[in-house]
This record gives C-alpha cells, sequence and structure tokens, in this order.
C-alpha cells in the first residue's frame, strides 16, 4: 500500500509540474493581453467610435441607464448592465434602429473631478468594411494596369508593326501618268480599337473614391449623431 501510495505521489507530482511548464505564469498573461490592448488602440479608431457626455449635477448613473434604457429596447438588440457599466450587441437590427450602424458597445459610467461622466465606445462593421473596400478596388486597378502590360505587344513588336505601315514612296512615272497616291493606314483607328479591348482601371478607381468619401463622412457623421442622440436621451427630450 505504502508503494502504491509514494507512486501515485510522484504521478501528481510529475503533472503538476508539466502543467506549470507547458501554461506560463498569470503575470506574463497579463502582460502579453495588455501589450495587445496597446496595440489595437493605435487602429481600433478606424472602426470604433469614442467620446464621453458629461452628466448633469443632480443626475446619477442610475438615472442616466435608465433614461439610455429604451436605445437598447430595439429588435435584435441585448445588452447587459452591471452596477456602473452597460455593454450590449446588435445581430439584424431593424431600419429604424437609431443605432443599427453599430454591432456593439460598452458605456460606463465615470465619477470626475468635476462630476459623473457617461464614456462610450461603440464599434461598427459598416465603419470597418467603407475603410478596406478602397484598398480593394485600389488593388483590382493595380491588377488590370499589370494585365493590361502583359496582354499588350511589347515595344519592339510595335516598331515592326510601324515599319510594316510606313508608306512607299510614289513612282515618278505613276506621278506623270496621274496615278492616285496610296493611302496611309489608319492608326487612330487601329489605336481606338485596341484600347477599348483592354480592361480600364477608372471603374476602380472610382469606387475606391466613392468608398473613400463615405468612410470620412461616415465617420465624422456617426460620431456627432450618437452623441446628439445620448444627450438628446440624458435630458429626456
Amino acid at each position: 500500500m505504502s508503494d502504491l501510495r509514494d507512486i501515485r505521489r510522484v504521478q501528481a507530482g510529475a503533472a503538476m509540474a508539466s502543467r506549470a511548464w507547458a501554461s506560463p505564469p498569470r503575470q506574463h498573461r497579463k502582460a502579453r493581453s495588455k501589450g495587445d490592448y496597446v496595440s489595437l488602440r493605435f487602429i481600433d479608431w478606424i472602426w470604433q467610435v469614442k467620446g464621453s457626455l458629461a452628466l448633469a449635477p443632480e443626475q446619477s448613473g442610475d438615472d442616466a441607464f435608465d433614461k439610455l434604457a429604451p436605445l437598447f429596447r430595439q429588435t435584435g438588440t441585448s445588452h447587459e448592465r452591471t452596477n456602473d457599466t452597460l455593454t450590449f450587441r446588435k445581430k439584424d437590427p431593424a431600419a429604424q434602429d437609431k443605432m443599427s450602424v453599430f454591432d456593439s458597445g460598452v458605456l460606463q459610467i465615470e465619477e470626475g473631478a468635476a462630476g459623473s461622466v457617461l464614456r462610450y465606445r461603440l464599434s461598427s462593421r459598416i465603419l470597418m468594411f467603407c475603410f478596406l473596400a478602397p484598398l480593394l478596388f485600389l488593388g483590382f486597378a493595380q491588377l488590370t494596369i499589370a494585365l493590361n502590360k502583359f496582354e499588350n505587344p511589347s515595344s519592339a513588336e510595335s516598331k515592326k508593326s510601324a515599319k510594316k505601315d510606313v508608306v512607299i514612296p510614289m513612282n515618278p512615272i505613276d506621278k506623270a501618268l496621274g496615278a492616285p497616291a496610296p493611302e496611309k493606314p489608319k492608326k487612330e483607328e487601329k489605336g481606338k480599337d485596341e484600347k477599348g479591348k483592354s480592361p480600364s482601371p477608372t471603374p476602380a478607381y472610382v469606387f475606391a473614391a466613392i468608398f473613400a468619401a463615405l468612410y470620412v463622412v461616415g465617420r465624422i457623421l456617426e460620431d456627432r449623431l450618437i452623441k446628439t442622440l445620448f444627450r438628446k436621451s440624458l435630458l429626456g427630450s
């Protein structure tokens, strides 16, 4: 019996040692998560809208969340409130939802020197799409240009064709007899036909400019609209 107990103790000690070796310490995990968070802070402005609103001096956190509650009782919206923090998520929101642009977010009441402050951080996939779409269309434009260069004939072949198109001068005897001069090849028409056959990168540039404008306008507009919406809700108007 004592031998079995010793064997089990040795096995348990080996298992604990292997787990400690495989899993990093908690401090390292926290440091890594903080580093990831810091790196995301430099790019999360692309798809997130952040801001803050000062509450009225007599307004408490519970009163503020009660006035904001109707915004999170929409179709496809789920929310959860813990103390001074409210988190929400949206899935297939209705078109009438005033916050349908945002997919998730966090609202938090913080106590500051001048009073209570509502801070919010909202995420939007639509903003992310409008930011990435111009890059996608610019890639299409560059791909079109590369394909055109690959498909078009080389400069040597174009020179050979130019030499073939040179008009041979008329014989003096033919001129004396009044023979008509040979017609020159229509280079412009050939050039137009060749240009018409190759695809143009212009549509890709146009779509890239459209989505870039949509992102800039939407990013600025949504920031102002959501702040106005929260302010009106807090004031009860």
